[in-house]
């Protein structure tokens, strides 16, 4: 059954749910932020760990990139610096040698676990006492939210839709 959002609901001050999942996601960040610095990793250095370990097969570089929600020169220098410090090796794809797959190496995976633990504490810490069945509720609704964003939107009207590198490869 499709519910609407009132009119009401939409016009909703700061505290609007869009703000509130994006004060609540950089908060979160930034509290796991602090507990992963002892490690000697950056943000962007353990986000990118962290997800390599958390993929099925080892992404390209394209593909880490739109995980990522970065550009490609942007991951580009993130994984030159993890490559340097003995975190990932970039290997050519053996379906197209163009392209560099990024592997983990096993000091990598070390890391990445001890950030599981950490990030899995604070997750257990942060949602301590808090109602199961409006958890599960919450949880539902941000996938919802997340299948329609993910969508591709259409082109504007009147504007074709650019083709880009990345949308090649």
């Amino acid at each position: 059954m499709q519910r609407t959002v009132s009119n009401k609901a939409l016009r909703a001050p700061a505290d609007s749910l869009g703000l509130l999942i994006i004060g609540v996601s950089r908060l979160w960040r930034q509290r796991l932020d602090e507990r992963l610095r002892p490690l000697g990793l950056s943000q962007a250095k353990w986000a990118a760990l962290y997800r390599l370990a958390r993929l099925a097969e080892a992404p390209t570089q394209v593909a880490l990139a739109s995980e990522l929600g970065v550009e490609g020169p942007t991951v580009a220098r993130l994984l030159a610096k993890l490559e340097a410090a003995g975190y990932v090796e970039r290997r050519p794809s053996p379906l197209d040698r163009r392209l560099k797959v990024v592997h983990l190496t096993a000091r990598a995976r070390a890391e990445a676990a001890r950030i599981d633990r950490i990030a899995t504490d604070l997750r257990g810490e942060l949602l301590a006492g808090l109602d199961p069945a409006a958890l599960a509720a919450a949880r539902q609704v941000l996938l919802e939210l997340r299948g329609r964003l993910e969508v591709t939107p259409p082109a504007a009207p009147g504007r074709p839709t650019r083709s880009t590198r990345r949308d090649r490869r």
